[in-house]
């Protein structure tokens, strides 16, 4: 029997999910320089579109290395992933940024509208099954948690809209890169006491008797 390869840790597993966006994020900053140091990369026009590609080879690697450590890979980055070579794709090709700039939307829409489903629907929150931590809930708390969750998906698919519509291409990769997921730790702390309620064991912290 094959033995079960080790999961990544939090901090290796945040590493990989915005090593891309940092890629994206200097990239576009530094994308003139680069191609004066680079020629070749003139070809892909200009420094928002160098800073797409970048990001497509960024997230391949996390993805791959993701793999090669796990040997599998979660639906949340995976479809996150498939997205950005869609968008990217797009955008290089047809030389317009605004794919670019709406996938974040777009993806953000589609896991909110998931969720919802799911909930109301199905009667099934997939946050459940989605999400891998080290918690476990009861069946209220995972309730509770994937409406949170699908809510803010969908603010934050409504801050891209509004960021890329009335901004330039250089405030909204700051915007994508150091506002999305501070706001997204944000939340996710605002969450711990519905954690602590709901929690079928005691959360990393807490003592023996589940006292905070």
């Amino acid at each position: 029997m094959a033995k079960e390869r080790p999961k990544l840790n939090q901090a290796t597993k945040l590493a990989l999910e915005m090593g891309p966006l940092v890629v994206f994020f200097l990239t576009n900053t530094y994308g003139e320089e680069l191609a004066e140091a680079y020629p070749a990369l003139k070809a892909l026009g200009g420094k928002i579109f160098i800073g797409t590609a970048a990001f497509m080879v960024a997230m391949a690697i996390s993805l791959t290395l993701t793999w090669a450590w796990e040997r599998r890979l979660a639906v949340m980055p995976l479809i996150t992933g498939i997205m950005v070579f869609i968008f990217g794709g797009l955008t290089l090709y047809l030389q317009d940024e605004t794919f670019i700039k709406m996938k974040p939307t777009i993806v953000n829409i589609l896991f909110g509208t998931a969720l919802f489903i799911g909930l109301f629907v199905f009667r099934n929150p997939l946050l459940k099954i989605l999400f891998e931590g080290p918690f476990q809930l009861d069946d209220e708390g995972w309730t509770k948690l994937t409406f949170r969750w699908a809510c803010f998906f969908f603010f934050l698919a409504l801050a891209n809209e509004i960021v890329w519509r009335n901004f330039s291409s250089d405030f909204w990769v700051n915007f994508k890169v150091w506002a999305t997921m501070p706001m997204t730790i944000i939340f996710m702390l605002f969450q711990y006491p519905l954690l602590q309620r709901h929690s079928l064991e005691p959360l990393e912290g807490d003592d023996a008797s589940g006292e905070a």
